[in-house]
């Protein structure tokens, strides 16, 4: 997937927010983007995946709010690719529709940046916890059954970052031909374009004084469709190359 679009943006963020039928949801995330975020939002592209009403008429933001109607239902991956082919900022900002800000962390986040940062998130407030989500390490079959255990050797910095807030330098998304869509229609995408990522050459960067919170829409514990493809990613990612490589690479330097 490449961009035709140069990045020659003077406000550095294009963001990618994508409707199931969530306007109700998504509502009040964009008026926090408005409120906190607006001066650095070039656009944010909204994508209806499904036919829904639309709540937002006659609603006006702080910033250019442009809509793409699919006539059919993509994946997760194929809808921010289509996203980003509109993108002509430094950053752009795949966000899930039940996140939320009690201040900008865009501004923060992105005047951290390292040279090779590839890939931004801050930390992450589930609901009822005063502590953020522990960083990720490799997904495997051990990794999900003793995540939650005590005594789980939680890493200094993640391996992946999960596809609430995932904030790309375009540079690096460009890189690698963002998300893999024809391997993963839903779930699976983000740990596998974090490897892509590292294995490139570029970082996974954690502003870790920062947070947002998540309302945690968990459709894969309620939904046999989504635990369906949940399960299959999954395995279509512990076959993958992308995998193998990173965990392979990360062997080799603690054998170091």
């Amino acid at each position: 997937m490449q961009s035709s679009n140069p990045v020659r943006s003077a406000k550095p963020v294009t963001v990618s927010i994508v409707s199931h039928g969530q306007l109700d949801m998504i509502l009040p995330l964009l008026e926090q983007l408005s409120q906190f975020s607006a001066p650095l939002l070039e656009q944010v592209i909204l994508t209806h995946n499904l036919p829904e009403p639309d709540l937002l008429a006659g609603r006006r933001f702080g910033f250019e709010l442009q809509r793409i109607h699919n006539s059919a239902p993509l994946g997760f991956g194929a809808n921010n690719n289509q996203a980003f082919k509109h993108c002509q900022s430094e950053w752009f900002l795949v966000l899930n529709p039940d996140i939320r800000f009690d201040g900008d962390v865009l501004g923060p986040l992105i005047g951290q940046a390292a040279a090779r940062a590839g890939l931004m998130a801050p930390r992450i407030l589930e609901p009822g916890k005063t502590e953020p989500e522990q960083h990720r390490r490799i997904i495997t079959p051990l990794e999900i059954l003793t995540r939650r255990r005590p005594g789980y050797p939680i890493p200094e910095a993640p391996d992946w970052i999960p596809g609430l807030f995932m904030l790309f330098r375009s540079e690096a998304f460009r890189d690698i031909g963002g998300f893999d869509e024809r391997r993963y229609f839903m779930y699976g995408e983000d740990f596998d374009i974090c490897a892509r990522l590292q294995l490139a050459g570029w970082q996974l960067q954690i502003g870790e004084q920062l947070r947002v919170r998540h309302e945690a829409q968990r459709a894969s514990r309620t939904s046999w469709r989504h635990l369906y493809w949940h399960v299959t990613s999954l395995l279509k990612l512990w076959g993958s190359g992308p995998f193998w490589r990173l965990k392979c690479s990360q062997g080799s330097k603690g054998a170091r």
